[in-house]
């Protein structure tokens, strides 16, 4: 594997993340991005869907406006056209979460660059930025940019901080790293804060893919994410150890003080829910 490409001390290990999420333990998730022509199918048939609203709509509001002046009944189109374009789109993508009529067909989910579900504020922006990349240039935008960006993104996606995930693909769970030896009296007194997703991510494939580095890489980045990493704990780990097992000390426990939190607001909602 090559080394991680030179960027600046508080870019390098975000370089080198990948394409993981964190769920609620702390376990990296892989999710699988879409590929460029499910997304173009799943576009196509989105497309198809809009143009027929479309000349429902026309079709819908000729009728209603027949009697009515030619202002009317172009303010009207061109209300039509807004609430088919952008109106519909976004209530049906935050409704559903991140899902349309082609991404159900074809298996696929719009969601935020951290894996959440897509909210109003990003259906919007996709919709807003699709009517130019999409139905004023004819998608070729949209199709160049996907196949360029690593995730698969077109515009709309990059405006809103989004991609598209295909759901029919089976996710791969990394394993979680064990609490090294020597770290467990410093694991029952250590205040670990949240740390940010894109280190932990960051973090977890470092120490997985390791081996697969060159040793001033290994060391360097290394460095970088144990220096990233202790900003959030205190006090410091037990000196005289390695990084790589200083960092899996930092995983193990802040993966441990998650999975505690979790099963006690769970033993909590058992408990008032009885």
């Amino acid at each position: 594997m090559s080394a991680p490409p030179s960027t600046g001390p508080s870019e390098g290990y975000r370089a080198y993340a990948g394409e993981d999420i964190v769920t609620g333990e702390g376990v990296a998730v892989e999710l699988p991005v879409a590929s460029v022509p499910l997304r173009m199918a799943s576009g196509a048939i989105d497309l198809v869907v809009m143009v027929v609203a479309l000349i429902v709509v026309s079709l819908l509001v000729g009728i209603l406006t027949a009697q009515a002046s030619e202002a009317v009944a172009a303010t009207f189109v061109v209300i039509a056209i807004v609430v088919v374009t952008v109106v519909l789109p976004t209530t049906i993508e935050t409704l559903s979460k991140g899902r349309s009529l082609g991404r159900l067909i074809m298996g696929l989910r719009v969601v935020r660059d951290d894996g959440g579900p897509v909210t109003a504020r990003h259906a919007l922006t996709r919709a807003l930025v699709g009517v130019v990349e999409v139905l004023a240039l004819s998608g070729m935008p949209a199709v160049v940019a996907a196949m360029v960006h690593p995730r698969g993104k077109r515009l709309g996606d990059m405006a809103a901080g989004t991609y598209a995930v295909s759901q029919r693909a089976k996710l791969r769970m990394t394993a979680p790293p064990l609490l090294p030896a020597g770290f467990h009296g410093w694991a029952q007194v250590v205040d670990i804060g949240a740390l940010p997703a894109g280190l932990t991510i960051a973090t977890r494939q470092f120490l997985l893919r390791a081996h697969g580095l060159g040793p001033s890489a290994r060391q360097a980045l290394g460095q970088e994410l144990l220096t990233e990493a202790l900003r959030h704990v205190s006090p410091a780990p037990p000196p005289g150890h390695h990084p790589e097992t200083v960092l899996a000390a930092i995983l193990a426990t802040r993966r441990q003080r998650d999975a505690d939190r979790l099963a006690r607001e769970q033993r909590l909602r058992e408990r008032y829910l009885r």
